[in-house]
This record gives structure tokens, sequence and C-alpha cells, in this order.
């Protein structure tokens, strides 16, 4: 039975309230919007996600991996191929990026069920995550959020199979982002609304209803994407859902996650759906798509996941527009970062195993653990006889730490320490946690974030956070 087999979700810890881009303090209980903070993008919410999807399976069953982002960090660099070296996936893995659109996320999905079907793959890990930049103080900037999801397909234990897909195309300039450009621009909203995504939106509902034989009713739960509550709830009620039947969209907890968006309502829809229940996801950018899924007996089995609950949940609230600015890069400073030559390519491709998917070794002489890998033993002293050991989905412990106050971070100081981790010891930069609450013994879980900017590219390795609750 080919479908859905596991979720995760990732939605960044950081929340901007509405009331702080107001110039105003936080509010509790006040609307907000996530943020990838400053050493977080695309690429390490959409690992995040994956983690959180695999937990407790074997990862050497998945062949196939496709990422799907607006917000590549590299225009002809794969991310899909990068975050497979980062989950530790065979190398004879097929990768593809889907991009260029909102509704990637779901056209990705399509892909990933369409390969399976087809016998090109056996096991597809669908990633969407995004991190869209608004101009400061602007409406999008408001409206959007950042995070991702990420799905299992494959021919086993389905919790929700595919019942259909239906999408049309459209060419509108209504929301774009050119090249070279952070910012991501949209026309009138009247137009926008009025001229591409209320037309497109009831048109493929409309479209998927008619082929399928179906009508809006017996859809249990619908998830609708929207620009901003408002036009979300025009769609919905155009489209005949009822109040009960429709998802969330999350504008004042998490904002439009672009392709990322859907997929998380989605997983919140699985979260709460029980066996037997007929959901609809609708998508919309350059025309719109309508997806539905049944759910089935196995989603009573499946084990806790981290989802969109889980990561909304946790919070931490930016408490000044300020540092919101400078940890996005928007605070004028005396030089321009990453222009520098970078890392040579050559370090990068000889230490990637260390600082892409964190793999350690393990001697079979004596089971010392040690990291980075060494010829020689550091406990008995053999040589070249180690088993490779994946640590990123171990815990850590805190041996010892120190405040750095000159690594550059729009909240000093950088916390950073030596952990260890099953008697390997790593340098490591823990994040999300204040300096008052460090403490010796401090357990942390591996996150793959950004760790600086060089060459004018990305560079990425894994950092420490308190180990969740």
């Amino acid at each position: 039975m080919i479908g859905i087999t596991s979720y995760g979700a990732y939605i960044p810890r950081t929340r901007l309230p509405f009331s702080v881009i107001g110039g105003r303090p936080a509010k509790d209980g006040g609307p907000e919007r996530s943020v990838a903070w400053n050493d977080e993008d695309a690429i390490t919410q959409g690992a995040t996600a994956a983690i959180h999807c695999l937990e407790g399976i074997d990862r050497s069953q998945i062949d196939m991996l496709i990422f799907a982002s607006t917000t590549l960090p590299f225009q002809e660099k794969q991310a899909a191929a990068l975050v497979a070296r980062v989950l530790d996936l065979g190398r004879d893995v097929q990768t593809a990026d889907h991009t260029g659109s909102t509704r990637a996320g779901t056209s990705a999905l399509r892909s990933a069920f369409d390969a399976v079907k087809a016998g090109s793959a056996r096991c597809a890990l669908v990633i969407a995550s995004d991190a869209r930049m608004a101009a400061p103080k602007s409406g999008m900037e408001i409206n959007f959020g950042d995070g991702a999801a990420a799905f299992l397909i494959s021919d086993g234990d389905a919790i929700a199979t595919l019942d259909g897909f239906h999408a049309i195309s459209d060419e509108v300039t209504d929301v774009w982002r050119p090249t070279g450009h952070e910012f991501t621009h949209s026309w009138e909203d009247r137009f926008v609304i009025q001229e591409s995504f209320t037309p497109n939106m009831n048109r493929a509902i409309a479209g998927f209803l008619e082929n399928s034989g179906t009508s809006i009713g017996d859809y249990a739960r619908v998830a609708l994407y929207a620009p901003d509550a408002r036009s979300h709830g025009g769609v919905a009620k155009a489209a005949g859902v009822a109040a009960d039947a429709l998802q969330s969209p999350l504008f004042g907890r998490l904002g439009n996650a672009g392709t990322a968006f859907v997929p998380l309502q989605l997983i919140a829809a699985l979260e709460a759906a029980a066996p037997g229940e007929k959901i609809l996801a609708a998508n919309f950018g350059n025309g719109a798509d309508a997806t539905a899924f049944s759910t089935t007996d196995q989603i009573e089995k499946l084990g806790p996941r981290r989802g969109v609950e889980w990561n909304l949940a946790r919070r931490r609230v930016i408490g000044s527009y300020d540092d919101y600015i400078k940890a996005k890069g928007l605070a004028a400073a005396e030089w321009d970062a990453g222009t520098n030559p970078g890392l040579s390519a050559t370090i990068l491709f000889r230490e990637r195993d260390d600082d892409l998917s964190l793999l350690g070794q393990k001697c079979n002489a004596c089971d010392a653990v040690q990291f980075p890998a060494q010829r020689i033993c550091e406990t008995c002293f053999a040589k070249d006889d180690f088993s490779r050991l994946r640590l990123s989905d171990r815990t850590g412990k805190v041996v010892t730490y120190t405040f750095d106050f000159f690594f550059p971070t729009p909240n000093p100081p950088t916390v950073v320490t030596i952990t260890e981790v099953d008697g390997a010891r790593i340098h490591l930069q823990v994040v999300e946690i204040a300096a008052e609450e460090m403490k010796i013994g401090q357990e942390v879980e591996f996150v793959f974030r950004k760790i600086h900017e060089s060459g004018g590219r990305p560079n990425y390795y894994w950092k420490g956070i308190p180990k969740p609750e």
C-alpha cells in the first residue's frame, strides 16, 4: 500500500511578535511569526525536519530524496545532495530539487508518489522548507513564517494513501523574487487576490472534486494555502468548507512558510486524524493544485512524532526588532559579509564526513568512540581497525564551556563547549540557551546549522541545543 509512512516537522523556536515589529514590547499571547535565526536557513530547517521524520527508521531503505524550496542558498548546487550527505544516506540515493513556486512542496510529494508507484524508487523522502524574506515593516513580513516539513513515501505500512491530484498552471506576475534579490515582491494586494489567488484556488479545488467524483463535505480536514488570514477565509467560504473541517492556517503563530506552508498544515491534520478520514490539501503558486489523502488504521500505530504542535510549543521570543534585523543580516555594517575567498573546496571535500554527516568511529578492538576519524585508536592504539558511527542522532553531555564575546552573533556571547558523546569529545557551539542557564553536564541534542558565511556561501556544521523534554 503506497502512501505516507512517516512525517516530521521543524519550526524555528524563535518567534517575532507583531507588537515588536511595531516598536512595542512583546505581548504574552499576542500574534507572532516564526523566524529562522542567524544560523538557520532552508537547508538546516529541512535537514532537521527530515531527522524528526526518520526517527526510529532504517535510513538505508531510502533511495530518493526530493528537496522543495524557493529559498535555496545555491542557484547551482543541489540542496538535496547536500542534505542526503547530512542524513548519512547511501551514495546511490537519487536526489532532486524542486523550486520556483510555493507549490513545489506538493509537486514534490506527487513526484515521490509517482516514482514509488512506477518502481523507480522504493522509498522516497520529501522535504519542503522555506525561509523567505520580506521588506522590513511590510505586510509580507508579518504574514511570512519559516519552517519545514518532511514525509517518507513508500510501499508499506502507510498512515495515509494518495487518493488523487489535480493541478492547473497560470502565468501571473503576482508574487516573485528576481535573481539576486533578498526580498519577495508582490503586486498590489487586491490584484493578487482577485486575479490570481482566488480564481486559481477555486478552479483547482473544483476541478479535483469533479474529476474525483467527490464533494467538499466528504473531507474531514481541508488545508488551504493563503497569503493572509482574510483571503484564507474567503477561499474556504467559496469552496464550501465547513468550519470544523478547516485546518488552521496558523497565522499569528507560524505564518506562511512558502513551500512548507501546506505540507505543515497536512502534518497538523495527520497528527489529529483518526483512521478512515479523508484530507484535502490545496496549494497555490503560479497556478494551484489539490491533493487528497485517506488515513489508514496504521496512523494509530505510528510512534510519537515531532510534528507541528510539538514545535509550536517550543518558543523563544525576540524582544527587540533590532535583534531581528541583525540576525537576518539587514543591519548596516562596515564590511560586507562573505566577500573573502572562503574555505578551500578540497578542505570541504576532505572533511565532509566530519562537518556534514558528523561521522565518528568505533574501535573494533576496544569499542572506544572517537571523533574526528583517525588511523590510530586513542585508547588501545590499534591501527586502521574502525567501524563508522553516526553521532548526530545521539545525546551529548557538556564537559566544559566558555563564553565567546568576539564570534559574530546577534545575541552575544556565543557558548563554546567541549561536549562528550559516547566517549568522544567534540568542540561544539551550544545555541538556544541563555548564558546564565548553561551548566556542566548539560545534555544536548545535535542540530545541523550554519557555522558562518565565507566565500559568498554558507558553511555548515553541527551545533548543540538543550535536549528537549
